[in-house]
């Protein structure tokens, strides 16, 4: 029951923000157009519930084109090694001062704005509103078996740890979070979070 009453908050939510947002939405893409050359969409291959690989849709915030190896070899060395690295904007796996960025795409980041495109992913059933973070195919390689338990649901656009301190917390305390997500989902904790994310977007608490 609790899976059937998400589904039809998710589509209810992601299908009336996507109607009010639409000239929002607009406005970003045509800013993208003008900042740099290249489509305003950014899609990638991510891994969603039961392993199942999906491709997830953000708004670009990066040179079209930029290369994925020293992020891929930087996120090996962040799960493998641990973190202590000054480079990370823990634990969001994104390389601090990154010059692949663009003028428009920081702003986009520190508001979560990138984000809005997702709405159609939750709108398909690829994600919730709510749920672990999508991880990318390469990260999931060097995952731990206690991880593995975020795979149990949806994948989401805001969660537990995203309301409970973003970038503020390390990684473990991140996949805590999840995994203590995934133990006590319910739909009324779905509504709590999405509550606690509105402020937490409008006044950048946690922003990497």
């Amino acid at each position: 029951m609790t899976a059937v009453s998400c589904r039809v908050l998710d589509v209810f939510v992601a299908g009336a923000l996507l109607i009010a947002l639409a000239p929002l939405l607009l406005v970003i893409a045509l800013a993208i157009r003008l900042d740099s050359p290249g489509w305003f969409v950014f899609r990638q291959r991510r891994v969603g519930r039961n392993l199942k690989p999906f491709t997830v849709n953000k708004f670009r915030t990066m040179r079209a084109n930029a290369e994925h190896d020293t992020h891929r070899a930087f996120v090996t060395k962040l799960i493998t090694r641990g973190e202590g690295d000054d480079t990370v904007e823990k634990p969001f796996f994104k390389i601090a001062s990154d010059a692949r960025v663009t003028r428009i795409g920081r702003f986009l980041r520190k508001s979560s704005l990138d984000e809005l495109p997702q709405l159609w992913n939750v709108l398909r059933g690829d994600m919730s509103l709510v749920g672990p973070r999508p991880p990318i195919p390469y990260e999931v390689e060097h995952y731990p078996s206690h991880w593995f338990a975020r795979f149990a649901v949806k994948p989401g656009l805001t969660g537990l740890w995203q309301v409970s301190g973003r970038s503020q917390l390390t990684l473990e305390e991140m996949i805590r979070l999840d995994v203590e997500y995934v133990e006590n989902r319910s739909l009324w904790m779905n509504v709590r979070i999405l509550a606690r994310t509105i402020p937490v977007v409008l006044l950048g608490r946690g922003a990497a």
